[in-house]
């Protein structure tokens, strides 16, 4: 019984995505198969990927250690120098062990967690689903991005254009997926018509029976359904007269060979019902074909020998414009045959090649011409024709001129270190196998990159792993593409990809800033302590004051940073040199000004205030609001990195005045409210004493601005030189 050639694309799918089972297990995929093919072979090297810590994960770690160490020194000193001064043992051992907990940021995980599931949240908008979470700031320190071409470069709406056959030439009008068109020769012929030509219509026939695609009713419409490249040459049968479905009916698919990364074919053996005549239908890149045709047809179908320098040359002409050309042969096969393999694609007859157009996607030349601006390196890496991938990537602006294709021979040929060169000098690669692709993207690696790379087969899935960030498609890509990568792109475009780049830089940039932001509050307070521990003095903070200081402000002020929106010419910057640390210099020199200045302002009006004759509850309670005061007139530094609150936007970030106003009211209800002022030993302020701590937090905005105005004058002089 003949099944309908949807079931049958549906069963071969089956069987060969039924090797395949996967499983999430941390940051990899798991394949179990049986097959010793080309799915074993992918299984086998997907087993012996190593995967990388992102480098958000290896700045945190450097960090920790560095905080570790500045933590056990300021201890160690406060230690020594109290037992000099004649403190006992077990009292400067509870003073150190408070130091050291007032200056770890016990509140940087949460803040650290919350900013990326923002970035997570706004690169759904943007059509990117993040997987794994440190992937969305791994994306803001990409170098280079490894992109496939069709579909993500491409518009993957395929139309064959060009059909040529037994020696003749035929142009196919019409776009997309729509049958108004016709296929018609460019040299007349007296005998020429539709369907005249034979050669023609084996070409067309091979096409539509070697093919797992179809067109769907839906409604009045006709659906797509299965590779684009396929429905293509479905579209151009039926432009030419060919009822496809009825073809597929009488000529019964009896077997096939899937396409593999490997052959780079596909073939089907095909049973005409009328006559019980099995003919063997392949289709595939133009090189593996030819290889294994042995005659040609002429313009009426029948066999004569095969011109490989006319086919090579038709082949470079139509590839150098763009076009995806799709080779095709046949051969006929035994009554008896039932089925096919490798082996039997062999002694075939060429009978043509259709060529394909996949228009660059409109948006994806500006998307590349973004990544150039902001130094990140994009590079082709597909299955397609040396030529067409030259010509697609001219098209897009990844090369300024036409320029070679590196092609997967070339690379077999290589040894690491020439790979590793080419790899960094070259933008397209062409006929790329996936041991090649892995190959790139580890290359590129070992030359100091954070790679991106894209994929949406079974094939990629290794690359996709290795990579630092593995993207894959959401709308064609595979399940084990989408369990190896970090993130899945809901529309498989190109543009999406460098929009993410854009928020995975806007999220790092607030990670920095909630970092210097938080640190001179620890700094700030562990200095307090060992000051007060160093001279001997009473603690201007008690430990629950310092208590109330970490909880409120981390939460209220500090987390408005996640939503600061991205800077203006965030794509302008190259990107982040990987191995320099989160906190430069710079950031360090701010961080410790700001925690002197908490030093300054909290201990010097607490000494004032008791001078004056205040209590030490009331002294305390100013020392408390110093910290806040600051931290809040100090947070609109930290809005940006180097420019004024009046530069980007006072009113930007509406987050930031809503936990301004909320830690405003928590402290005055710390200051006011009786029960909060019995739990944590506070006491009412006067006016006067509140002017005071708005004075010195007034002081710090503009000391730390002047610093800020002093490295934009740096920067710029920097730049001019």
């Amino acid at each position: 019984m003949n099944e309908p050639a949807t079931v049958l694309a549906e069963r071969t799918n089956m069987v060969y995505a039924s090797t395949f089972v996967t499983r999430g297990e941390g940051s990899g995929v798991v394949i179990a198969t049986g097959d010793d093919t080309e799915v074993g072979r992918i299984s086998t090297l997907l087993g012996k990927v190593e995967t990388l810590d992102t480098p958000l994960t290896e700045k945190m770690a450097r960090f920790s250690t560095v905080i570790l160490w500045a933590i056990l020194g300021l201890s160690g000193v406060t230690f020594v120098v109290g037992m000099i001064r004649g403190e006992t043992a077990g009292d400067m051992f509870s003073a150190v062990v408070a130091l050291a907990v007032r200056a770890i940021p016990e509140g940087l995980p949460a803040a650290v967690t919350i900013t990326l599931a923002i970035g997570v949240s706004r690169m759904a908008r943007r059509r990117a689903i993040i997987r794994k979470l440190p992937a969305v700031e791994t994306l803001g320190s990409t170098t280079v991005i490894c992109s496939d071409k069709t579909g993500t470069l491409t518009a993957n709406q395929m139309t064959t254009k060009i059909v040529e056959a037994g020696g003749v030439t035929y142009d196919v009008s019409g776009i997309g997926y729509g049958l108004e068109g016709e296929v018609s020769p460019r040299t007349s012929y007296p005998d020429s018509g539709q369907n005249a030509d034979p050669s023609l219509e084996q070409c067309l026939v091979t096409g539509a029976l070697c093919n797992d695609g179809d067109l769907l009713p839906e409604g009045e419409d006709l659906v797509p359904s299965g590779d684009p490249t396929d429905v293509a040459l479905i579209v151009a049968a039926i432009k030419d007269g060919i009822d496809v479905r009825s073809l597929r009916t009488r000529c019964e698919r009896l077997d096939a060979v899937p396409f593999d990364s490997r052959h780079r074919y596909m073939a089907t053996l095909n049973c005409q019902a009328e006559t019980g005549s099995r003919t063997l239908h392949v289709k595939g890149a133009v090189e593996p074909i030819l290889e294994r045709c042995v005659t040609m047809t002429d313009r009426m179908g029948n066999p004569i020998p095969i011109d490989r320098e006319a086919i090579a040359q038709s082949v470079e002409e139509m590839a150098s414009g763009g076009h995806r050309v799709i080779a095709m042969a046949r051969k006929s096969m035994d009554l008896a045959r039932e089925s096919i393999n490798h082996e039997s694609v062999a002694g075939l007859t060429f009978v043509g090649i259709q060529a394909i157009v996949d228009p660059p996607r409109p948006e994806a030349k500006a998307a590349i011409a973004a990544c150039r601006t902001a130094g990140v390196s994009v590079k082709m890496i597909t299955g397609d024709h040396p030529l067409t991938a030259e010509a697609i990537a001219e098209q897009l602006g990844i090369v300024d001129v036409r320029q070679p294709a590196t092609t997967g021979a070339d690379l077999e040929a290589m040894s690491d270190t020439e790979v590793t060169a080419v790899a960094e000098a070259s933008s397209i690669f062409a006929r790329v196998s996936p041991e090649q692709k892995l190959r790139l993207v580890e290359a590129l690696q070992a030359s100091g990159h954070v790679v991106a790379m894209t994929g949406d087969g079974v094939n990629d899935a290794p690359a996709l792993r290795r990579a630092d960030v593995g993207v894959a498609m959401g709308d064609r890509g595979t399940e084990v593409a989408k369990e190896a990568a970090d993130i899945v792109l809901t529309d498989d475009n190109f543009a999406t990809i460098e929009a993410a780049v854009e928020e995975g830089r806007g999220v790092f940039d607030n990670l920095t800033k909630f970092l210097i932001w938080t640190l001179p509050t620890n700094l700030g307070q562990g200095l307090v302590i060992m000051a007060a521990v160093l001279i001997g003095a009473v603690l201007p903070i008690l430990p629950l004051q310092i208590l109330w200081i970490n909880m409120t402000t981390a939460v209220v002020l500090g987390l408005t940073l996640a939503f600061e929106p991205r800077e203006a010419g965030i794509m302008l910057r190259p990107p982040r040199d990987p191995d320099k640390p989160i906190i430069t210099r710079t950031l360090l020199v701010r961080i410790v000004l700001v925690g002197v200045i908490l030093l300054a302002g909290a201990f010097g009006l607490f000494e004032y205030e008791l001078l004056l004759g205040a209590s030490e509850p009331v002294a305390r309670t100013v020392a408390v609001a110093v910290f806040v005061v600051v931290l809040a007139f100090y947070l609109l530094n930290s809005r940006s990195l180097i420019w004024s609150i009046f530069r980007i936007g006072v009113f930007s970030n509406p987050m930031i005045w809503v936990g301004i106003g909320i830690m405003a009211v928590l402290q005055l209800l710390f200051t006011y409210l009786p029960v909060l002022n019995q739990l944590f030993e506070s006491a009412p302020m006067s006016a006067a004493q509140w002017g005071r701590v708005f004075i010195v937090g007034f002081a710090a905005y503009a000391i730390v601005g002047f610093e800020k105005w002093i490295r934009r004058q740096m920067l710029s002089s920097a730049s001019d030189s």
